[in-house]
């Protein structure tokens, strides 16, 4: 209650004083129109019926966009589960379950169920969001509710578009963006962006260039303390002579600490009149040391202990080409991209000690039961992806009562999971005859020829993945759209899909020989065989057809309804622990696309000469046999996928942009989703019981926020004010052993205020002004409760020239 009547005031207290400043009634300026191309033409936001909420290029340089938590925030009905940079999963409408730990989520995890686009080419992977830095971006679209027959695989819930700019012909421009920053008992931040558009042969030729450097300083203390496994946490440890570890080789104050480095470059030709071609490369790297949640519980705010260092190096190349054209009476697109994404991290893993079910015999002599060794448990891995899409599409005019958009799409996608689980006592054990360890390929046929590192794993490693998961996908697609009248028009969707996935290679443990005469021994598997003996289809193909019907009706130039019916789907997945279980669950070797069904009514409206628009849906979504990772300690491998459960979802979301005066524009959004879960299978276990609401599912989110602009002398002034609000919500479906927590609600409110001359600008900027600690996600995916928060109250400026 005292949250909720906190961000009341906050609204009413910025809604006062912002009419209490608003000058002389003047006659309203129009809002800015917005061009999107959520339906793969080119449209107005408010012409199209489709619920899309996009920030343009000059709503991102007004909030200071920089990253993907920065423009995650500011979307209502959109939120993410993660634990830092490059490491979140997006939700949009409440559709949600769980964020799966990133040591696991390319070798046992869902695709996520919201696609994310750079530009044309899609570059989603579970568990690890692309954190494209926000520079030279024309705009971030977020299309809501099942994107699936345009835009393909994991637009269950919606798809989050980036896009870029592109070359100019004939422009000169050259804009340099600089800033520097400080948080609230952390490190200095800065940054430095620059762009620069050159025409080289007019008319015809033009190369555009985006370079960027951002280091975000930390806020989060690594600090100094001991770690003993405790048989009150983990009966396991009763009766062990247990040893300690410290980690006062690791204590630093702000360890986590992140930097963005890249560049874009991009050549635009204009063949003709009717062609033209685009190429786009983007590289960037992504460095982040220490973790982004804390342990205010155990440890104090903005505080953890952490016993291995923890570190993520995240690279991606991605180039992408488009040719568009004309033949005869269809617009002509056809677009391709490649992407290749390196990444290496390490992380703490002590934790694990406190939950698991056999940690004392990878520590302990069990034998004797006399002697224990260092309990320190960490992950050290390396995720290699890459991407390759194509898709050809053709349009008729806009001007004709019958028009058609549709064309082909395939999709190559590899992703290599090489981690490795340290646990330094296993090669303390290892000298003992009776707890032999190691790995030593090379002697033995069997060992799968899909595996990607075939050399002997360190004495160290106790657990490894070294998996290969592969998607294949060759899909059909078209939406065809009939003018019924001059005002009802509608619109059916449909793609058919055929999608192969394979997982091959190894998930073991160094204990002995893994593999023998049998192809597997109770320490893992080898997933190239296992599949052929257990009689399982490889590569698990799927093939279906979605739907989409859309009717929408314009009474006059400025009103807009529609109704929708749109279906999505997901990849398939295999479970690498297939067939393992205990006495009441069977771990399954696959698990299905789930199936949404969503009904959807909305509205956009442009009132008062166009100084108000008004926009909002209404939808119901019904999601069966939802993907997701289960817990179970009691099973071989403890995480492990199952079509777990049914849940429905009945929401309503609105947005409003208003401008009073000439000088004044106020924009405030809000969403409420009601998420329940409707059935959960009696083979579920360690799930949410049937009633409870869905995982990172705030029911209500709101934001507000006003701009003010006028002159003083020759100088453009302007001041932001803004808040936002989230609910509570839960950070998990699973339940057991205490996954499950109540995040609490939270309000943020950052503001600016700046000057800009000619070419030249200038601005001071607060965000999180409260210095508020939201909880953004609560998690146990190190075996330790953490929170991942927000950045404490952080003051800058920025300078900026535009040429």
């Amino acid at each position: 209650m005292f949250k909720t009547n906190k961000l009341h005031s906050a609204i009413l207290a910025a809604t006062a004083a912002v009419l209490g400043s608003q000058p002389a009634l003047a006659q309203p300026r129009q809002i800015e129109e917005v061009t999107v191309t959520a339906t793969k033409r080119a449209a107005s936001t408010q012409d199209i019926p489709v619920t899309v909420q996009a920030l343009g290029e000059q709503n991102l340089e007004n909030l200071n966009v920089a990253n993907f938590d920065d423009y995650i925030r500011h979307m209502p009905n959109v939120t993410s589960g993660g634990r830092g940079p490059g490491q979140s999963s997006i939700y949009i409408r409440g559709m949600a379950t769980e964020t799966i730990s990133t040591q696991l989520s390319q070798a046992n995890g869902t695709a996520p169920n919201v696609a994310l686009y750079v530009d044309e080419a899609p570059v989603s992977i579970g568990g690890r969001n692309l954190d494209v830095y926000v520079t030279d971006v024309e705009r971030v679209e977020v299309l809501k509710g099942p994107q699936g027959t345009l835009f393909g695989a994991s637009s269950q819930a919606g798809t989050v578009r980036l896009i870029t700019n592109k070359p100019r012909l004939n422009e000169f421009e050259l804009g340099i963006d600089a800033g520097l920053a400080t948080t609230k008992n952390g490190e200095m931040s800065d940054t430095l962006e620059t762009v620069v558009n050159l025409p080289l042969i007019d008319d015809k030729l033009a190369v555009r260039v985006a370079a960027y450097q951002s280091n975000e300083g930390g806020y989060i203390d690594n600090v100094a303390g001991t770690y003993t496994p405790d048989p009150e946490l983990n009966p396991v440890w009763e009766g062990y002579p247990v040893e300690s570890t410290s980690n006062e080789d690791l204590v630093e104050k702000d360890f986590n600490d992140a930097s963005y480095q890249g560049a874009r470059v991009g050549v635009k030709w204009a063949i003709n009149d009717d062609w033209e071609a685009l190429v786009q490369h983007t590289h960037q790297d992504l460095e982040a040391d220490g973790v982004f949640d804390h342990d205010p519980e155990n440890v104090g705010d903005l505080e953890v202990r952490r016993y291995f260092e923890d570190s993520l190096e995240d690279s991606f190349d991605l180039t992408s080409w488009t040719l568009e054209g004309r033949l005869a009476a269809l617009d002509v697109v056809y677009t391709g991209a490649y992407l290749d994404r390196e990444v290496e991290q390490s992380m703490d893993y002590t934790g694990y000690n406190d939950v698991g079910g056999y940690v004392d015999y990878y520590t302990c002599d069990t034998a004797t039961r006399d002697v224990c060794y260092d309990p320190t448990k960490a992950y050290v891995g390396e995720v290699d992806n890459t991407r390759i899409s194509h898709e050809l599409r053709f349009s008729t005019s806009e001007e004709h009562a019958l028009r058609f958009t549709g064309g082909v799409f395939y999709e190559d996608v590899e992703i290599l999971d090489n981690g490795n689980f340290l646990y330094p006592s296993v090669a303390d054990l290892g000298n003992s005859e009776n707890y032999p360890r190691g790995w030593a390929p090379g002697s033995n046929d069997e060992i799968p020829a899909t595996v990607i590192d075939p050399s002997a794993r360190p004495a160290e490693v106790a657990f490894f993945n070294d998996i290969t998961r592969t998607e294949e996908q060759l899909a059909f697609f078209g939406e065809l759209t009939y003018d019924i009248t001059d005002k009802l028009a509608a619109t059916v969707g449909l793609r058919h899909y055929d999608i192969d996935v394979e997982l091959k290679g190894s998930a073991n443990s160094s204990f002995d020989t893994l593999f023998t005469d049998t192809d597997q021994d109770s320490s893992g598997d080898n997933l190239d065989l296992k599949w052929v003996e257990e009689g399982i289809d490889t590569p698990l193909n799927e093939s279906d057809t979605i739907t989409k019907f859309t009717l929408s009706y314009t009474p006059n130039d400025d009103v807009l309804l529609y109704a929708t019916y749109s279906e999505g789907f997901r990849p398939p997945a295999y479970n690498r622990g297939g067939g393992n279980g205990n006495d009441t669950t069977t771990v399954p070797f696959t698990v299905s696309t789930d199936t949404v069904d969503n009904y959807e009514a909305g509205w956009k409206t442009s009132l008062a000469d166009n100084s108000l628009q008004f926009n909002g849906s209404v939808y119901r979504v019904d999601w069966k046999d939802i993907q997701t990772a289960v817990f179970d300690p009691s099973v071989y491998f403890l995480f492990y996928l199952d079509n777990a459960l049914d849940a429905q979802i009945n929401g309503i979301e609105a947005d409003v942009t208003w401008l009073p005066t000439d000088n004044l524009q106020i924009i405030g959004a809000f969403s409420y989703n009601d998420t329940e879960i409707t059935n959960v299978p009696g083979s579920a276990v360690n799930v949410a019981p049937e009633g409870s609401e869905l995982a990172l599912s705030p029911p209500l989110q709101m934001n507000l926020r006003a701009r003010y602009e006028w002159t003083v002398s020759q100088f453009d002034a302007y001041w932001q004010a803004g808040v936002q609000y989230s609910d509570e919500s839960w950070s998990s479906i699973v339940v057991q052993p205490n996954d499950r927590f109540k995040q609490d609600a939270y309000t943020t409110a950052d503001a600016s205020v700046g000057l800009r001359e000619m070419n030249w600008g200038a601005e001071l900027y607060a965000e999180n002004l409260t210095d508020e600690r939201a909880e953004l996600f609560i998690n146990t995916l190190d075996a330790s409760k953490r929170i991942t928060t927000n950045r404490p109250r952080t003051l800058g400026v920025r300078v900026t020239y535009d040429f």
